[in-house]
C-alpha cells in the first residue's frame, strides 16, 4: 500500500524545450488535454500546465499499471482531477492525487485510502507595497486566532513566513475536499506546535481523522542573467544610485513550501465524494491509511517523463512519433529507479 503513498516534483526552470521538443511532449497527452496547455500565453505558464498533466498521466501508469492509451482523467465541476476506471481492477481502490504549481514548481501527491491535497508557495516578497500591507488584502482568509499570529509574528519577513505557511494549509485542505474558490476559508482554522502537530478546526469543529505536513521543497535565487539586465535598465535610465528594498528583492532567495493535508474522504464535497470509490471505513481499514508514513519527494525531470512514456511504447511495440525517431531502444536505460 505504501506504493501508493507517492510524492513527485519537477523543477521546470531548468526545462528549456524547443518549439519542437514542446510540441512532441504535448502530443504524448490525449487531444482533448491540448487546449487546456495551449490556450496560455506565456511559455512559463504552458510549460507549468504540461508538466501538470504530463506528471498526472505518468504517476497514474507507474502506480497503478495502467497502460498509457488507457488512463482516463476528467474533472469535477470545481475542477479538481480524478481517474476514472473500474474500481474492480484498481490495486488501491480509492487511489486519488492532487497536483499543484507555483513559480518553478509542479508536484503530485497521490494516496490509497485517504483523500490527499497538495499546495505549494513561496516566500515571495511583494512589491511596492510593505508585508503587512500585501497581507492585509487577504485578512478575511483567516480565523481570528491565526491573524493574530501572522501579525505578531515579528520580523516583516516572519509575519510573511506565517502568513504564507497557513495559506499552504489551508489550500492543501480545500484542494483535498475537492472544494472550489468559494470555500469559506475563514472556517478552516490551523493549530500547531512550532509547525509540528498540525491539526485543522472547521467551522469550530476538530478533525481528528486527518494528517498536515508542511515541507520546504527547494530554494533558487535570481539568475546572473535576470540581474545583468535589471542592473542594465537602471543604468539605460541614468538613475546610477541603488535602491536598497530593490536590490534586497533580487537577491532574495526564493523558498518554497509544499503542504500535504491527508483526510477522511467522508470530508469530500459531494461532486467530489461521486467520485471516489470507498468513503466508508472501519477503524482499522482507515486508520492503516491515515498512518501510512509520508513519502518524501522524488525530484523527477520532464525528459524523465517523456522518457517513461517513450519505454512505454517500446514494450507494447508501438511506432513513437516522428519527432521520437532518431531515438533507438538502446537509448532508453530503464527508468524504474527513478520513480520507485
Amino acid at each position: 500500500m505504501e506504493k501508493c503513498v507517492q510524492r513527485w516534483a519537477v523543477n521546470i526552470s531548468n526545462w528549456k524545450p524547443s518549439s519542437l521538443h514542446f510540441s512532441a511532449a504535448i502530443s504524448l497527452l490525449p487531444q482533448h488535454e491540448h487546449s487546456s496547455i495551449t490556450r496560455f500565453v506565456g511559455l512559463e505558464d504552458r510549460k507549468r500546465a504540461l508538466v501538470s498533466r504530463l506528471l498526472q498521466y505518468a504517476l497514474v501508469h507507474q502506480v497503478l499499471g495502467i497502460p498509457f492509451d488507457d488512463i482516463i482523467i476528467r474533472r469535477t465541476p470545481e475542477g479538481k482531477p480524478f481517474l476514472v476506471c473500474d474500481s474492480m481492477k484498481l490495486r488501491f481502490k480509492n487511489f486519488n492525487y492532487n497536483v499543484s504549481h507555483h513559480g518553478d514548481y509542479v508536484a503530485i501527491a497521490s494516496e490509497p485510502i485517504c483523500l490527499v491535497g497538495l499546495d505549494i508557495v513561496s516566500h515571495s516578497i511583494p512589491v511596492n507595497e510593505s508585508a503587512k500591507e500585501f497581507i492585509q488584502n487577504f485578512s478575511s482568509h483567516f480565523s481570528s486566532l491565526e491573524w493574530h499570529h501572522i501579525l505578531n509574528a515579528g520580523s516583516s519577513d516572519e509575519m510573511l513566513k506565517v502568513f504564507y505557511r497557513y495559506w499552504c494549509l489551508k489550500e492543501a485542505f480545500v484542494k483535498a475536499i475537492g472544494a472550489g474558490v468559494g470555500y469559506k476559508l475563514d472556517d478552516v482554522e490551523f493549530h500547531h506546535n512550532n509547525w509540528d502537530n498540525i491539526f485543522v478546526k472547521v467551522a469550530g469543529k476538530e478533525l481528528k481523522d486527518w494528517k498536515f505536513w508542511l515541507i520546504e521543497l527547494g530554494q533558487n535565487h535570481s539568475s546572473p542573467l535576470q540581474l545583468a539586465e535589471w542592473y542594465l535598465q537602471i543604468y539605460a535610465s541614468g538613475n546610477n544610485k541603488m535602491d536598497v528594498n530593490t536590490s534586497l528583492f533580487f537577491f532574495q532567495k526564493r523558498i518554497y513550501k509544499v503542504s500535504i493535508a491527508r483526510g477522511h474522504p467522508m470530508t469530500a464535497i459531494t461532486n467530489y465524494t461521486k467520485t471516489l470509490n470507498w468513503i466508508e471505513f472501519d477503524d482499522k481499514e482507515y486508520n492503516l491509511g491515515l498512518h501510512l508514513p509520508n513519502s518524501s519527494f522524488k525530484f523527477v525531470t520532464v525528459e524523465d517523463l517523456v522518457r517513461l512514456w517513450r519505454c512505454a511504447d517500446i514494450i507494447s511495440r508501438k511506432p513513437l512519433v516522428d519527432a521520437d525517431k532518431d531515438e533507438t531502444e538502446n537509448n532508453f536505460p530503464c527508468i524504474d529507479k527513478i520513480f520507485d
